[in-house]
């Protein structure tokens, strides 16, 4: 049996810890205390726990399989959205409604007080908004999406809203702000 990775045991750790209590109502001690090891482990591995931040929410942003639905050219333009949408809505839900979406979460708490984490928020939010836009000009090829509005800014706005909506479930506990966003997106917004 193979030895632990000191790393991978504090990334890991940071990973729940900032996925359930959030970048700063969580401490280094607080991390390397999760993870089994020594305090003084962290920083031979790890800058400062903004780069872990950073990293973390790197590698939260790739673990998704969901968004490749979005690509899925077999699938009707249409379809693939809702399946994506209906995904990410059931995964919180699922949660009981907490811990919604790190992205979002760390967005909420980081964005004035981290420019590097800031920054790889900028460069995912761009990236995620690029798989929706491409999805969206498919549909809208495809016939059953609307020209009126370029498929960017589409793209722009579902991903805007959907964020706004899953830090509401999480306020509410209730699934209404989804079945909400499901409703006005499929049935006005894409219709």
């Amino acid at each position: 049996m193979s030895k632990p990775n000191t790393r991978d045991q504090i990334f890991d750790a940071a990973l729940t810890l900032l996925s359930e209590r959030g970048f700063n109502a969580c401490s280094v001690q607080d991390i390397t205390t999760a993870a089994g090891v020594p305090k003084g482990s962290f920083y031979n591995h790890f800058d400062s726990k903004e780069a872990l931040g950073a990293e973390i929410v790197r590698h939260y942003a790739g673990r998704s399989k969901l968004r490749e639905v979005l690509a899925d050219d077999s699938i009707p333009a249409l379809e693939r959205l809702r399946r994506y949408f209906t995904g990410l809505n059931d995964r919180i839900v699922d949660r009981g409604f907490q811990h919604g979406c790190m992205i979002g979460n760390m967005s909420a708490e980081l964005a004035e007080q981290s420019d590097m984490i800031r920054g790889q928020l900028a460069e995912i939010y761009q990236a995620w908004s690029d798989k929706l836009e491409y999805a969206i000009a498919a549909g809208q090829q495809e016939g059953a999406i609307p020209s009126r509005m370029s498929a960017k800014v589409l793209a722009g706005f579902l991903l805007n809203a959907w964020e706004g909506t899953a830090l509401r479930v999480r306020v509410e506990r209730t699934q209404e702000p989804f079945d909400q966003f499901m409703e006005l997106v499929f049935n006005e917004v894409l219709k």
